[in-house]
């Protein structure tokens, strides 16, 4: 049974460092704003809806070459909010460590100050999406830049008006994972959460979706095929959020879930579990409470 087609990716809670150092880094540079914050925690989102969650841990281990987050991605409602954002990193003197055109999508990328790797894209409309022997067609193509730029500054003489932050609309699109294995990842993915598979790299990665989308979920094992799972709150991914339409859809997974034999806490709005590569996940019915995070 395939999970409900109007489930998406809900908030992403990292472990950092430095709270202060990374609340400046998602205000200023990518136009988060607060949403709540508490010692040691900050729920940064737009128009009050949460995306973030930040959690400080000042002496957490900095692995390399383990599972984990390899990027989550900020999507925006338009190509012309994506060239505004890169008219802003352009005029701030944000490091950027990427740009790519996906033919679905087209793409910005850059790390926040743990080096957390972060994705800032826009959507093409889904009748331009290409398919081929029933997979969706996805490339890492060269972005137009000088295309992109050129929106901005004509949206900028038109308006007159300053960067603002991020537009409502705004969501978290997918995530990116590291995983120890191919295989055991998709067969969680797919089989048992209930995702359709709807592009494969080689061996190498694989992306998942709910709905026809290009990915909600995207797993590799560029840290190594085998890579250890990380050091208990270490920095990087702390969980994420798999958001259901409704209780019935949550509750199909979690049968799905008991009946492979996974080891899960299930609850009546909550369901958290790991994949195989130590990634943690909460199912959720219902976005939380924006002001409780």
């Amino acid at each position: 049974m395939p999970i409900h087609p109007q489930t998406h990716i809900g908030a992403v809670h990292l472990t950092v460092a430095d709270l202060e150092r990374s609340l400046i880094f998602y205000r200023q540079q990518l136009g988060f704003a607060d949403v709540w914050l508490r010692d040691g925690s900050a729920g940064l989102g737009v128009a009050d809806r949460v995306l973030l969650v930040l959690h400080e841990s000042e002496h957490a281990p900095r692995p390399h070459r383990t599972t984990g987050l390899y990027h989550f991605a900020i999507l925006v409602p338009s190509r012309l909010e994506l060239a505004r954002s890169l008219r802003h990193f352009a005029e701030i003197g944000t490091r950027m460590q990427g740009f790519s055109d996906h033919q679905v999508s087209e793409a910005l990328y850059l790390a926040d100050p743990d080096g957390i790797g972060i994705e800032v894209y826009r959507d093409r409309p889904r009748e331009e999406w290409r398919t081929s022997g029933g997979r969706l067609q996805m490339t890492t193509d060269p972005l137009d830049v000088e295309n992109l730029l050129q929106e901005a500054e004509a949206d900028a003489k038109a308006s007159g008006q300053p960067w603002s932050g991020l537009a409502p609309g705004t969501t978290i699109g997918h995530v990116h994972l590291h995983v120890s294995f191919i295989e055991d990842s998709e067969q969680f993915y797919r089989e048992v959460l209930g995702f359709d598979l709807t592009q494969r790299y080689g061996e190498s990665a694989s992306f998942m979706s709910a709905g026809g989308y290009h990915h909600h979920i995207a797993v590799n094992v560029w840290a190594g095929i085998g890579a250890p799972h990380p050091p208990a709150g270490a920095i990087g991914l702390e969980h994420f959020e798999i958001v259901l339409p409704t209780a019935t859809a949550l509750d199909d997974v979690a049968r799905r879930i008991n009946a492979a034999g996974v080891t899960a806490g299930i609850a009546e709005d909550v369901v958290r579990v790991s994949d195989p590569a130590g990634n943690r996940i909460e199912l959720i019915a219902i976005p939380k409470d924006s002001h409780e995070g």
